[in-house]
């Protein structure tokens, strides 16, 4: 194997690659990268079984093959690199030789032919996507997943499609967010995507109007961004059915500026972080929402204006739930549904229908 590419390129490609290696495995093969010449390009290609990432890049190739090295410290070594072109190619003892000016490193590689195979999907069934939309979509709802795996399916992130829309959905027991897109599509799809896979996609989908197009197996997802393919397993299981967790009726509603509202939860949390439960108190009166803390480090007040309708309320909650919804919510105004003190809060934009945000209220003593 020997081509020569550019130092910026190959550094890109390498940074995207490694996204789907753990680095934590007991198997050298899995914390390596894959680099196969084909044609006038190279493919690099990172892997932990359960998600693979291969990215292509155009190379000068004078010789082809395919070796693995150690994706760190490869890594590591082309971003030191003076930036210019770089000229890698095997030589005797296992070994890749990599040169750029008058740097020179010689890097044990690994065989090729043990790296795991990367599954085969054929892209017959398409859903196009802008990328500006899934990555919005997937900051919108991916910090409600599951942290802690006694429940696997819920460490996942639904994907489905139904109804000309496709709705994400993600929750961990304590709160729910759902968003939803409109999507030109007669198809119904229901599959449960790992939290890390849409953690790495995110970060590399681009803030632009151009598609991903993504293609579904029985176990598997495809992603799929001109130069780049990432494909993960799918969990198994059937997703807790999400709709029916979500209240149809309440007894009051809310009507809040969220910046305002995030604000004096912020400072009202600032007291509450000695304990576990992070708990502030609200109550719901008829112009106004009095937010208090209290701890062994004292106590806090906040006062907010609000458009109430409906009765008054007292009822508590982690502040961290609502700091996590209030921050990724984009509108001005927000809408608060509430039906008791141990009932589920909904949380919704004022204007656009779509996204829903359920938090569990903690349950006081005295409730």
């Amino acid at each position: 194997m020997n081509f020569i590419c550019t130092k910026t390129e190959l550094q890109e490609a390498i940074s995207i690659a490694q996204k789907a290696i753990t680095g934590k495995s007991s198997m050298p093969i899995l914390n390596g990268l894959l680099i196969t010449t084909c044609k006038n390009q190279i493919k690099l290609t990172g892997s932990d079984i359960d998600l693979s990432i291969e990215t292509k890049i155009n190379a000068e190739i004078k010789e082809e093959g395919s070796v693995v090295v150690d994706s760190r410290l490869f890594g590591e070594i082309i971003r030191k690199l003076p930036n210019d072109n770089i000229n890698i190619s095997t030589t005797e003892n296992n070994s890749i030789e990599i040169i750029c000016q008058k740097s020179k490193f010689n890097l044990i590689h690994m065989n090729a032919e043990d790296f795991p195979e990367i599954p085969n999907i054929n892209e017959n069934i398409i859903f196009l996507i802008p990328q500006k939309i899934l990555k919005d979509m997937i900051k919108s709802t991916i910090f409600a997943a599951a942290q802690d795996e006694t429940r696997p399916i819920l460490t996942g992130i639904l994907f489905e499609i139904k109804d000309k829309k496709l709705n994400l959905v993600a929750l961990d027991g304590y709160r729910l967010a759902l968003k939803s897109e409109y999507l030109n599509t007669e198809n119904i799809i229901n599959a449960v995507i790992p939290e890390k896979t849409l953690s790495e996609v995110s970060k590399i989908l681009e803030d632009n109007d151009k598609n991903v197009n993504i293609t579904f197996t029985p176990n598997h997802i495809l992603f799929n961004l001109d130069n780049t393919k990432i494909i993960s397993r799918l969990l198994e299981g059937e997703f807790i059915k999400y709709n029916s967790i979500i209240p149809d009726e309440f007894n009051l509603q809310v009507t809040a500026k969220r910046e305002e509202l995030l604000s004096c939860i912020e400072r009202a949390s600032l007291m509450a972080k000695d304990s576990n439960t992070n708990l502030i108190k609200l109550e719901i009166e008829e112009n106004n929402m009095i937010i208090t803390s209290n701890s062994q480090l004292g106590m806090v007040r906040e006062e907010l204006n609000i458009l109430l309708q409906g009765d008054t309320l007292k009822i508590a909650f982690n502040s961290k739930y609502l700091i996590d919804v209030l921050k990724i919510m984009d509108e001005e105004e927000i809408i608060m549904k509430f039906s008791s003190s141990v009932s589920p809060c909904v949380i919704k934009n004022k204007d656009k229908d779509n996204c829903t945000y359920l938090v569990l209220p903690v349950r006081l003593l005295n409730n």
